[in-house]
């Protein structure tokens, strides 16, 4: 797979008088990794979500590869796509859920091929045999007929990883992975994310594991009220932190 530029500029976003996005302006570059840390609310689940579409920005827009998602611009004035452009604009991004998301009724093999030939109209055969290649990538070969609830939540979310590579995206979306699973998961999802992180995929993580982001990130992005507080290399942003916001955090985290 071959990542894709990610353009942020100026977005905002409010829910009432609530200010979730500031002004956000971030770029990631193709193959890059970028970790997103902050506290609960700063607005890193809200960013993702903007990334792709989930929720409409107020101001500002998102590009991928030059691509605006979910609007498209006529001189000055951006106009919103249909929901079926939007859908086909958005295939280029996979999003793995906190809460895994599967599809309750279909098995590992059907959850994963979904996607791919009714959004993207592969071929099934096609998609079924690039899903089992995936389910083996994950350490998942032998579940393919299981359902979701047949398996365990560490299980269920390198199925929903999985997922979302299977729609061959240029960037994949990654919102706080290891939050719903006991402690003794942790370690085999956020293994497989590794593995993707040398893929040439551009990954943009949502995470609390601050270790976790030093150890795959290109960039670190920390987030606060709404804004990108400070940016770069995670040695500079985790061990010579610039702004106070940055060291307060990392001093209760780290």
């Amino acid at each position: 797979m071959t990542g894709g530029l990610l353009e942020i500029r100026g977005v905002h976003k409010s829910y009432g008088l609530l200010e979730a996005l500031r002004g956000v302006d971030l770029t990631v570059q193709p193959g890059e990794v970028a970790a997103i840390i902050g506290p609960s609310g700063s607005g890193k689940s809200t960013l993702l979500r903007a990334i792709n579409h989930l929720e409409k920005v107020d101001r500002g827009f998102v590009s991928l590869d030059g691509e605006l998602i979910g609007y498209t611009r006529h001189g000055n004035t951006l106009r919103e796509l249909t929901e079926r452009e939007v859908l086909r604009r958005r295939t280029r991004i996979g999003f793995v859920f906190q809460n895994f998301n599967l599809f309750p009724h279909l098995t590992v093999l059907e959850n994963i091929v979904e996607a791919p030939v009714f959004a993207q109209g592969r071929p099934r055969a096609e998609a079924e045999a690039e899903a089992r290649e995936l389910l083996a990538r994950v350490g998942l070969a032998d579940r393919a007929d299981a359902r979701p609830r047949q398996l365990s939540g560490g299980q269920q979310q390198r199925v929903a990883i999985a997922r979302a590579l299977a729609l061959r995206p240029a960037v994949v979306l990654f919102d706080e992975p290891t939050s719903a699973l006991d402690p003794e998961l942790v370690g085999e999802v956020l293994g497989v994310i590794k593995e993707l992180a040398g893929t040439g995929t551009t990954l943009v993580v949502v995470t609390h594991e601050v270790g976790f982001a030093r150890e795959i990130a290109d960039t670190v992005v920390f987030m606060d009220e709404g804004v990108v507080v400070e940016q770069g290399p995670p040695d500079s942003v985790l061990d010579h932190p610039v702004n106070p916001r940055t060291k307060a955090f990392l001093e209760k985290v780290l």
